[in-house]
């Protein structure tokens, strides 16, 4: 072999120029940048060395050949007529690696598999053995990429990626690879700053990547150091005199490089958990002298005070959230991060790397560069802020927030509906009532307002299906549009908003059509708490289901229930959570509460959600009874032995349920007159049935009208919150003739 060589080194999209630079700085020649790769020339020795000190690599490959193919059999010839007998051991373990296809290689499994094929034949002939195929620790890897028809073959120096340095053995919920937070540092100017004896801070840190990788680049450590071992290291032209010397030497500047003055490198997080691992990491790196960290919330980050500390560099790279509840929630760790920047930070640099760039609006900073990176497969920004002191007349800094015409519009109708529908709940004293219901056209959701009983004010906003014609990322902007309003106008943190967004599914994609927020879990906050309806205390979770617990149109159909059951005996079919079971137990009149009720549902987690509200209102388990069956079938079985026992039944059963639990599918509309004949031969003479459904095309059956009293009450048990959606419910008080 020669002593010149060609090398390619790959790294992230976005990081070829850094990289480029970098391989000149080791004294590679370089050759050209092409995406994700940057091509160069070196003897040995500059591979090694590429292997050993680069930051931003993830791969150093030794070329052996470029050529044209047209398909498999074009393919095989070129890698067989390599002499890998010169690279690996018929007796060793090999592993190929196959990327790209053409209009006759379709498939990279294939690719490798033929490619494999040629180099073991190749051996089998040369040198009578074939070595053993495994990608587990093998003695050489042959990297193959095919981009329509030019193929080069290379074998891979590096082993495992170079961007696993050895250090990081604990990592957070979504870490950042070591080479690209190297990469980011010489972006915002980490190398000129400490060079000043400027500050590294991470407000954000996570398991402390940035803060490692930046003390490794002041220390002049080698990021390869730490590693067990390279791809090279079986390489049968590997020469380990080289790499000794290169080692050896790089162990010396390491000595070197840690006696001298570290500049001030810290990070800090609000979630102690994840410090641990980042202590982990610093400890392994052996930097537990140098670098920090510090439980500490976003909000109260600061200049560190134990030691003087000269303005320099904050990088952090945040959450930027996969859903918009997430998102929201995220909009007050982004302003605070701003606030705190601009109080206590001027004559700072700053930088702040996110997958989600229009967050970083919330900060009230203007930066003034950007650079488009990915994280991963993430499109991604790295924004650069210059940070002057706060302008006087804002208060600590806190950026002014500034509203679009669209929000302001959304703004000023809740602004309008609280005073209407707010007023009106206040008087009547209810703490749970909808704020708003798609007033706006395009704007289309429903806002529930909860009140605890502690005094905590909840959002609770349900997105309705948008026209088909409306694209998605429209609809989301619109609803993050309303998430703001809501936000403004109520002035709640996000933990108290809870955002049930409907998605657009592929006729492939399966389950419920709304995402669950769990925002308020996440920040460390219960996500169930109790709220006050009349006399009764309900649970409320906004969170982990699609309902809430307390259905709000149902507000005056269970008032008018409980005024039906002083003194008698009540069953309740599809109870759900049994709110109505527990208002009718407590009652509000003379005759008090029913004296006896019977809660039948088929879900064990709502009969267990009621058993709470049971227990919590204090009702008698022996006169209240909870049932977990199929009601459909529960009823039939009633038919022998329960006819004629109840003074009053409500059932309030869903429009369609084919439930696997179910022994058959429930249509409300075919199968409401089974129903309510069933309920009837459950009633007293005197008895009343009240009926309820969601259907909105539904129509009583006329034989149920002619056989019973039938009398509708939708437009009477309508609230002055649910008016401008009429159709919302129906109810029906149903009498023996």
């Amino acid at each position: 072999m020669t002593d010149q060589h060609d090398f390619t080194a790959t790294c992230p999209k976005g990081l070829e120029n850094l990289l480029a630079d970098e391989l000149r700085g080791l004294g590679a020649a370089v050759e050209r940048e092409q995406p994700g790769a940057v091509r160069f020339k070196g003897n040995l020795e500059s591979g090694y060395r590429a292997c050993l000190w680069s930051r931003l690599a993830n791969r150093i490959l030794l070329n052996l050949a470029q050529t044209r193919i047209v398909d498999a059999e074009d393919m095989y010839q070129a890698v067989n007529a390599l002499p890998w007998e010169e690279h690996i051991s018929p007796n060793g373990v090999l592993w190929v690696q196959f990327s790209g296809t053409n209009r006759e290689i379709r498939n990279s499994q294939f690719g490798a598999q033929k490619a494999k094929d040629a180099i073991v034949d190749r051996l089998r002939k040369t040198t009578g053995a074939r070595p053993d195929v495994d990608k587990r620790d093998p003695d050489l890897t042959a990297t193959l990429r095919l981009h329509r028809d030019r193929l080069d073959i290379a074998i891979d120096l590096s082993g495992d990626s170079l961007h696993r340095r050895g250090y990081r053995t604990h990592i957070g919920a979504a870490p950042l690879k070591e080479n690209l937070a190297a990469a980011l540092l010489i972006r915002t100017g980490w190398p000129e700053i400490a060079a000043e004896g400027g500050a590294l801070l991470d407000p954000m840190c996570g398991s402390g990547t940035f803060l490692v990788e930046a003390a490794l680049m002041f220390g002049d450590i080698a990021p390869g150091v730490m590693r067990g071992s390279f791809g090279f290291e079986h390489w049968l032209n590997h020469q380990n005199d080289i790499w000794m010397a290169l080692r050896e030497e790089a162990l010396e500047r390491r000595a070197a490089g840690m006696e001298q003055t570290f500049p001030e490198i810290r990070g800090y997080d609000a979630d102690a958990k994840v410090l641990f691992a980042a202590e982990a990491n610093i400890a392994r790196a052996g930097l537990e002298r140098i670098v920090r960290v510090s439980h500490r919330p976003v909000a109260s980050f600061k200049v560190p005070s134990h030691r003087p500390v000269k303005p320099g560099l904050v990088l952090t790279n945040p959450p930027y959230g996969e859903r918009l509840g997430e998102q929201e929630a995220l909009r007050d760790t982004y302003a605070e991060l701003g606030q705190q920047l601009k109080k206590e930070f001027a004559g700072w640099r700053a930088g702040i790397f996110t997958g989600n760039p229009e967050l970083c609006f919330s900060t009230g900073l203007r930066s003034h560069k950007q650079y488009q990176l990915y994280n991963g497969s993430i499109p991604s920004q790295l924004l650069l802020f210059d940070i002057h002191a706060a302008k006087q007349g804002t208060k600590s800094g806190e950026p002014v927030k500034q509203l679009s015409d669209e929000v302001q519009m959304v703004v000023n109708r809740l602004r309008k509906n609280l005073r209407n529908i707010g007023k009106w709940a206040k008087k009547e004293g209810i703490d749970c009532y909808r704020l708003y219901d798609a007033d706006l056209p395009e704007y289309s959701a429903a806002i529930d307002i909860y009140r605890s009983v502690e005094g905590q004010t909840f959002a609770h906003v349900q997105e309705y299906r948008a026209p088909a014609k409306i694209p998605e990322d429209k609809a989301r902007a619109r609803l993050g549009d309303l998430v703001r309003a809501v936000r403004e106008v109520l002035e709640l943190p996000p933990r108290n908003i809870s955002i049930k967004e409907r998605r657009r599914h592929s006729h492939k994609e399966s389950g419920s059509q709304y995402q669950k927020n769990r925002v308020a879990k996440a920040a460390g906050e219960a996500p169930v708490f109790w709220a006050r309806e009349y006399d009764a205390e309900v649970e409320i979770n906004l969170w982990d289901y699609l309902d809430t617990g307390l259905f709000l149109d149902h507000r005056p159909v269970r008032k008018y229930l409980r005024s039906l059951s002083g003194g008698k005996k009540l069953l309740n079919l599809f109870c759900y959570t049994a709110t109505a079971t527990v208002q009718a137990a407590i009652g509000g009149g003379k005759a008090g509460g029913c004296t006896e009720s019977t809660s039948v549902d088929l879900s064990k987690t709502y009969q267990a959600w009621a058993q709470r509200n049971f227990r919590h209102n204090g009702l008698d388990p022996y006169r209240h009874q909870l049932i977990e069956a199929d009601c459909l079938q529960w009823l039939e079985a009633a038919q022998q032995n329960r006819r004629g026992q109840y003074d009053v039944i409500f059932l309030d059963p869903p429009t369609f349920s084919n439930s696997a639990k179910m022994r058959s599918v429930l249509d409300i509309q075919r199968d409401h007159a089974d129903l309510i004949r069933q309920c009837m031969a459950l009633l007293k003479s005197d008895g009343v049935l009240l009926f309820s459904n969601n259907l909105r095309s539904f129509k009583m059956d006329g034989e149920v009208s002619a056989e019973y009293a039938v009398e509708s009450l939708s437009a009477k048990l309508l609230d002055k919150d649910f008016q401008r959606n009429p159709k919302i419910h129906n109810v029906w008080e149903i009498r023996a003739r």
